[in-house]
């Protein structure tokens, strides 16, 4: 490209259109969201729908306003839970992604196992963890790990693998070492399929975190959002419980956008985040 050609100005409206673009990626997912609210509101108050069945979201921001020190308390406990998880599922991920790629006997031999990890309900083997581990704390982040480990641990791998040819052969003409390959060829390919697979394992740490503190809620030895859930499905207190997966869909909700936009910043300069 010469020099003339790169420093031509971009279409003038192309900033406006990209701005547009965002406001409605925003805009029409919060605009139905607040006709839905609308309509729940309407119908709860129109059919005077008891509180202990379906409270109306007017009694869900009351109640959450009212135990917001509860709920707020409850809350750092599952995000506590959720990011210990998260970066022990992401640091031993990518380990394993890396061991398995060096070698495909490697590979075949221990990846059934991870899939193994992956297809057992975590509901089956939680109450064993939690009872091998007698702090509940790492019992919980354990529990959470297993189910957010798979989807780091195959993204990386279909990344890895996922090279093209034709720079492959570059670098084995060029006697690479397999530590450059992997450097400078293997790790840049696979960051979009890392980054995919941590915006799914983000939401699975959180539902690994949740499921956790339900079993260890049981014993009353958890204070998680969770176990605000079953306190107050034991006590009918429903709008309380309404509050408590409200923040949970909504911890989801943030955890979901913050990968994706860590991951459109560090692929700023892919092909998949130029658009």
């Amino acid at each position: 490209m010469s020099a003339s050609t790169a420093a031509l100005p971009q279409p003038a409206g192309s900033a406006g259109i990209a701005a547009n673009a965002g406001l409605v990626r925003v805009g029409a997912p919060a605009l139905l969201g607040v006709v839905l609210l609308a309509i729940w509101q309407l119908i709860c108050t129109t059919f005077a729908v008891p509180e202990y069945l379906v409270p109306s979201p007017l009694r869900i921001a009351q109640t959450l306003a009212e135990d917001w020190v509860l709920l707020s308390s409850a809350l750092m406990t599952t995000l506590k839970v959720t990011f210990l998880a998260f970066a022990l599922a992401m640091v031993l991920g990518v380990a394993a992604a890396f061991l398995f790629v060096q070698s495909r006997i490697v590979e075949i031999s221990l990846f059934p196992y991870a899939v193994i990890l992956q297809v057992t309900p975590i509901v089956a083997i939680a109450p064993l963890i939690i009872i091998w581990v007698k702090d509940p704390l790492p019992a919980m982040v354990i529990c959470a790990t297993i189910v957010a480990l798979f989807p780091i641990i195959s993204n990386t791998i279909l990344g890895l693998r996922s090279v093209n040819p034709g720079l492959m052969n570059l670098f084995r003409l060029n006697r690479a070492t397999r530590w450059q390959t992997l450097a400078r060829l293997r790790v840049p390919s696979a960051l979009p399929y890392f980054f995919g697979g941590l915006r799914i394992s983000s939401g699975l740490a959180l539902i690994g975190a949740v499921v956790a503190e339900f079993v260890a809620g049981t014993g009353g030895t958890a204070s998680g959002l969770a176990y605000q859930i079953l306190q107050s499905g034991f006590q009918l207190n429903i709008p309380r419980l309404f509050a408590a997966l409200f923040l949970i869909t909504l911890t989801g909700i943030v955890l979901f956008t913050a990968m994706a936009s860590l991951s459109k910043w560090a692929l700023r300069w892919h092909e998949s985040e130029m658009n």
